[in-house]
């Protein structure tokens, strides 16, 4: 019977003495590699109370118990660091660019608000907000430095805003620089979950688009979303509503972050339930399909729509309201 080891492969008789041995050279690097193999395969193990450390004595592995100990200690340590650097897989690389997208646009969206409403003393009547706002603060400055081509010239000409002193010039031009940095590196991060998902779950992205990152960002990881059943993905992002409504006679929620998909959204209210379910179960097919195959299924979007658009073939007009009937009060009976 053969049996592998993590510092070779043993060949051992019927009653589990060794008759002849393959050991590995002592790179600590290889036996930490073959280390993992070993607990990812778990094939041929030695047998349950097998003795490991006298059988690496006697086929020649070690010369000493400590010997043998200070080399399984470095095996493990080297066995830990590669664990801990093949951590950080595609998946997870997702979920930190979506995190990290939140606080770009978290802070974004501050300073922005932050920007309108210093600027707003100064030139009132600009009608810019957000980038469109930073990047005309950048580029100009003072309402003062516009050029007459400009299609804001007349309104700055006429403003009644304040005059913009200097010291005050120099500080919105560089908060306005920062704004169009942020706003630029968001647009980066877009760009990196949009690719990255076209090569992690093509089919999720296919059916969710961006919100498929989100819905792998939540879950944990993509295996734990292909592990999750449809009904799970449909609520995915209404934990609020969902505990509401285990604790009290509040409704269930019909559907979580995947209300954000226009197939729901620009659904009438009385199918978006049945629309929100079908979506679900594509979802949970789709990622199952990316985490086991990551094969591009095109004949899912079709199958979508075509169950889209029977829930609304079957359903054109609104449910009428059951009108309830109130049990009439029993009459006393006279004494």
């Amino acid at each position: 019977m053969k049996v592998n080891t993590w510092f070779g492969v043993l060949e051992l008789d019927s009653n589990g003495k060794t008759l002849s041995s393959e050991v590995f050279p002592k790179d600590i690097r290889e036996l930490a590699l073959r280390s993992l193999s070993l607990r990812e395969s778990r094939q041929n193990l030695p047998p349950e109370g097998f003795d490991l450390k006298t059988a690496a004595l006697e086929c020649g592995f070690t010369e000493s118990l400590s010997e043998y100990y200070s080399l399984l200690h470095k095996v493990t340590l080297e066995t830990v660091k590669l664990q801990v650097s093949q951590a950080l897989t595609p998946d997870q690389r997702i979920i930190q660019a979506v995190e990290a997208l939140d606080d770009i646009n978290e802070t974004t969206n501050s300073l922005s608000e932050r920007l309108f409403e210093w600027y707003g003393g100064y030139f009132p009547e600009s009608g810019l907000s957000g980038e469109e706002l930073a990047v005309f603060i950048s580029r100009y400055g003072s309402r003062e430095n516009l050029p007459p081509e400009d299609p804001h010239y007349l309104k700055a000409k006429n403003s009644m805003g304040a005059k913009l002193e200097a010291a005050d010039e120099v500080l919105l031009k560089g908060l306005a620089e920062s704004v169009c940095s942020l706003y630029e590196r968001r647009k980066q991060i877009e760009a990196y979950i949009e690719s990255s998902m076209e090569i992690l779950a093509p089919n999720l992205a296919l059916l969710a688009g961006p919100m498929g990152a989100r819905l792998i960002s939540i879950a944990g990881s993509l295996e734990k979303l292909a592990a999750f059943p449809s009904s799970t993905i449909q609520v995915i992002g209404a934990s609020k509503a969902l505990f509401k409504h285990l604790r009290s006679r509040a409704p269930s929620p019909k559907h979580g972050i995947i209300y954000s998909h226009p197939l729901i959204n620009t659904s009438p209210w009385w199918v978006r339930g049945k629309v929100a379910r079908a979506l679900a179960a594509k979802l949970s097919l789709a990622a199952r399909i990316d985490f086991y195959s990551a094969k591009r299924n095109p004949s899912l979007e079709n199958e979508l729509e075509e169950k889209i658009r029977k829930i609304r073939a079957e359903n054109p007009r609104p449910p009428q309201k059951r009108q309830e009937i109130r049990a009439k009060p029993k009459k006393k009976r006279r004494k």
